[in-house]
């Protein structure tokens, strides 16, 4: 009866986390990169206006979140709160902007938005820089 053991080995679950931490990571970088090519060549920006923040500042706080925290969680820096921006996002595309769309149409954001809720849950494991952060404040005792 050893295959209904519960217990996790906390290897294999660094390293899994390890592992998701990557490919969300990447794979919402390529979401954020062409809104962040947007950005840069300039023009008309035609974007979700949240808050009535203006279009401009929208795309700006949605490339942060997109690009620069998908980064941050790809290292495991500022992990925690690199993955709130992110769900804060992804709640926002999931259930604002797309919320009067068909299910097909939410269900990326929703998959995005359930996986950064278990990176907060969980944190960034052992592989990351913000366990060699730790570490090293433990040893320095800050």
């Amino acid at each position: 009866m050893s295959y209904l053991n519960t217990k996790t080995n906390p290897i294999i679950l660094d390293v899994v986390i390890f592992i998701v931490r990557l490919f969300v990571g990447f794979a919402m970088i390529s979401h954020g990169f062409p809104k962040l090519q947007t950005l840069i060549n300039g023009g008309e920006i035609q974007f979700y206006d949240f808050l009535g923040l203006g279009s401009t500042v929208s795309l700006v706080l949605t490339v942060f979140a997109e690009f620069v925290c998908s980064i941050f969680i790809i290292l495991g820096l500022f992990t925690r709160v690199a993955a709130g921006f992110l769900l804060f996002t992804m709640i926002i595309a999931g259930f604002v902007v797309h919320g009067a769309d068909p299910f097909d149409k939410r269900e990326l954001s929703l998959l995005y938005l359930s996986i950064y809720l278990i990176i907060i849950s969980v944190g960034a494991g052992k592989f990351s820089v913000d366990h060699m952060i730790e570490k090293r404040r433990r040893a320095s005792d800050w």
